[in-house]
């Protein structure tokens, strides 16, 4: 099973475009910074402006803006903009009703990953991209790098 990069990128591409203060971001810039392609980008910024956490300014000097303020975007916003609704899923066909564990592992292991769901969600939802840019910011400082050769 592989997992998804998604979330983490989008995270990473939504601080880069918000510490540009409000001046468009090309994805070739953004893709440097992630270390990764520009068709990457753009594929996570399309995403991003489906939910509306993105737009585009078109054109010569165009390129990705956040569509509202940083403190108004939190992680679950972003995670549900990238991922499936749910990070567990049970088995693809019905479990056998004539095996004692095929009969029972639905209803005991359901609410134990609702409720991993449930914790990762709120979680998520109690952290604003405001905080991960002031902690990105502060480590700039303290720890060095490009923070603002993008």
């Amino acid at each position: 099973m592989t997992t998804s990069t998604r979330f983490a990128v989008a995270v990473h591409v939504l601080t880069s475009i918000a510490l540009q203060k409000g001046k468009p971001v090309p994805s070739d810039m953004i893709a440097s910074s992630v270390n990764t392609h520009s068709t990457v980008i753009r594929r996570i910024l399309s995403m991003l402006n489906s939910s509306g956490l993105t737009t585009a300014q078109l054109g010569k000097g165009g390129g990705a803006l956040l569509s509202t303020s940083p403190e108004k975007i939190t992680l679950l916003d972003i995670y549900k903009s990238m991922e499936n609704d749910l990070i567990f899923a049970t088995h693809r066909a019905p479990p056998n009703n004539d095996c004692i564990v095929g009969r029972n592992i639905l209803p005991i292991l359901t609410p134990v990953m609702d409720d991993a769901q449930d914790a990762l969600e709120q979680k998520l939802n109690n952290v604003s991209l405001s905080e991960i840019i002031s902690a990105v910011s502060e480590r700039g400082v303290t720890h060095g790098g490009f923070l603002n050769s993008l």
